[in-house]
């Protein structure tokens, strides 16, 4: 079949629709990706993919499959959860990350709950799978925005993201907008794992972001480096999984995610600088220094 005549086909606007949001979904999760990664927070953020949950599912309980409901019913359940993280550890002997693991497995299960009370099964496992061939227009314009937003603030506060990625200490001490940054991109986080929950659902939205990201440390030594191979790599992983997932049959999240993994496995056994097989070639005297890999550079 030529593309010509795909493309006449009445699922051809679908498809395109869909691989559109995956490439915009790439942009923005490749980027925000690698701040997650660099300052060591992926758990955090698997912690707020679970808890959108209830949220999300209150808001599809009161208002049904209203987007803008649904966004902002994330919007408040992921910051709920970092927020009183913050404050549980600081009010009690806790630590943040208990909190953050406690929090988010209460309403990772209360959102469960009420996904089941609103809707059937097949409801429910859309949610925590996600169904990329269910997106509207809506979500390609919201998959739009979060990708223009996330670029706009990277490249306006380049340098605050960069200090804050590797030291937080210093921008804060010169009197830089450290927390606003943080919770600034906390904010894009959450957005755009709302975003992702059409696409790949509450479950396999983290891997978007932290997979691209892991693969381009594995590359890279300098910041700016990183950032364009993460996002390079989600949007050609993304794009991808789809296509192999239509083409196959496949569940399309799934296969986006599997993408992304094989990718970043095989960037760990063959990494030229930091990869397996190049720290096993390496002289034994010259592995020990080079346990701890170092942060990419400016």
């Amino acid at each position: 079949m030529d593309l010509l005549s795909f493309l006449d086909q009445p699922g051809a606007r679908l498809f395109a629709r869909a691989l559109l949001v995956c490439a915009f979904l790439g942009v923005s999760g490749g980027l925000l990706g690698c701040v997650l990664v660099v300052r060591r927070m992926t758990l955090m953020a698997d912690a707020l993919a679970h808890s959108l949950l209830p949220g999300v599912a209150l808001a599809w309980l009161l208002f049904g499959a209203n987007l803008a409901a649904m966004l902002a019913g994330g919007l408040l359940a992921g910051l709920a959860t970092a927020l009183g993280s913050g404050l549980i550890s600081r009010l009690t002997r806790l630590k943040e990350d208990t909190a953050f693991a406690g929090l988010f497995a209460g309403l990772f299960a209360c959102g469960l709950l009420i996904a089941s009370r609103a809707g059937s099964p097949g409801d429910l496992q859309h949610l925590l799978f996600g169904q990329v061939l269910a997106v509207g227009p809506a979500d390609l314009w919201l998959a739009a925005g979060v990708s223009v937003a996330t670029v706009a603030t990277f490249a306006l506060f380049y340098r605050n993201i960069l200090l804050e990625c590797f030291d937080p200490q210093f921008h804060r001490a010169g009197g830089g907008w450290g927390m606003a940054v943080h919770f600034g991109l906390l904010a894009l986080t959450v957005v755009g794992l709302v975003a992702s929950l059409h696409v790949l659902g509450v479950v396999l939205a983290l891997g978007l972001f932290t997979l691209p990201a892991a693969t381009a440390y594995l590359w890279c030594d300098r910041w700016g480096s990183m950032l364009l191979f993460s996002m390079t790599d989600a949007v050609a992983g993304c794009v991808l999984g789809f296509a192999l997932s239509w083409w196959a049959g496949l569940p399309s999240g799934a296969c986006m995610v599997a993408t992304l993994g094989v990718m970043f496995v095989a960037s760990a056994l063959i990494s030229p600088h930091h990869g397996l097989l190049a720290r096993l070639r390496r002289p034994h005297r010259h592995q020990r220094e080079d346990t701890d890999a170092e942060c990419p550079r400016h």
